[in-house]
């Protein structure tokens, strides 16, 4: 492993935890963690996670911390609070961002990083929480190469697949627009789907069909198969609130780079109804209700 003495990894939520669990398993690093829930922490403690106190704490005694964090607000506030990353970590150290935020974000802690002498790259994730568990995770970096260098082992835990996309925030905007893509595929679906359905076709048998031919893809074999198939959409994965969040990123990199994305723009509406139908927190293929008019 790269020489390091500690490394910190705050936010322990769907993506962090096993993310987490996997560099604890897989590194022989002194790993320190936090998160504001302690039931993560206590988790983790079983795979010899030592849990931190705070954002601080982490700061002071990790040499390379990484993040997986909500939303912008988050990773912005544990970086640029008083208590946050800026002020306590010492020059030289590394932070990276597995989270998924804005590429304007990303260039500007960057920037704010590197004037204390500290590196800071953004590292967004793709595929699904089982990835995760499984340590098969797709990671797109944006930042320096020599600091890629120094985490690539690191990732290596978490992802099977590393791709260095260019400098700071290019990874963001390669992971928004992988995911804006998949929702544009999942609406796709679904509406497949119903009328496949509806014109008298077994779904299951439409799956595995498509899946055979030029329309086979990732959300097919995965969303389709193992969600709208049989109506499957739970809490405890990506939702329409997260997914709507994702999306809002990739429409504001269409609107500064002068794209009319309108099939983006239909997702967003999709999105929208599902939160206003009560939706919104469950697994976002959950689109396909909408689609059959059964939303209730």
């Amino acid at each position: 492993m790269p020489s390091t003495d500690s490394v910190g990894f705050v936010g322990l939520g769907v993506m962090g935890e096993p993310m987490c669990r996997n560099l604890a398993e897989k590194s022989d690093v002194e790993l320190i963690g936090y998160d504001i829930r302690p039931e993560s922490l206590e988790h983790l403690a079983t795979f010899g996670v030592l849990a931190a106190e705070s954002v601080a704490d982490v700061a002071t005694r990790c040499d390379i911390i990484f993040l997986s964090l909500p939303a912008a607000e988050h990773v912005r506030a544990v970086c640029t609070e008083e208590a946050g990353l800026l002020t306590h970590c010492s020059a030289g150290a590394t932070v990276i961002d597995l989270s998924t935020v804005p590429p304007s974000l990303a260039q500007d802690l960057h920037a704010k990083f590197g004037t204390r002498g500290i590196s800071f790259a953004d590292a967004p994730v793709a595929r699904s929480r089982h990835a995760a568990v499984d340590g098969t995770l797709s990671i797109m970096f944006g930042g320096d190469a020599k600091v890629l260098e120094r985490v690539h082992e690191f990732l290596a835990c978490m992802g099977t697949d590393i791709t260095h996309c260019g400098g700071p925030g290019t990874g963001q905007v390669v992971k928004i627009l992988n995911n804006m893509l998949l929702f544009d595929t999942c609406v796709s679906i679904a509406e497949t789907l119903v009328m496949g359905e509806r014109a008298g076709v077994d779904p299951q048998l439409l799956v595995e069909t498509l899946s055979k031919g030029s329309a086979d893809s990732f959300a097919l074999r995965t969303h389709a198969a193992k969600a709208m198939l049989s109506n499957d959409y739970p809490e405890d994965a990506f939702s329409v609130r997260y997914a709507l969040k994702d999306l809002t990123y990739a429409l504001q990199i269409a609107d500064e780079t002068g794209v009319d994305a309108r099939a983006g723009q239909l997702v967003r509406e999709y999105f929208n109804q599902a939160i206003d139908a009560g939706l919104g927190e469950q697994y976002h293929p959950v689109v396909k209700k909408l689609v059959e008019g059964s939303e209730g």
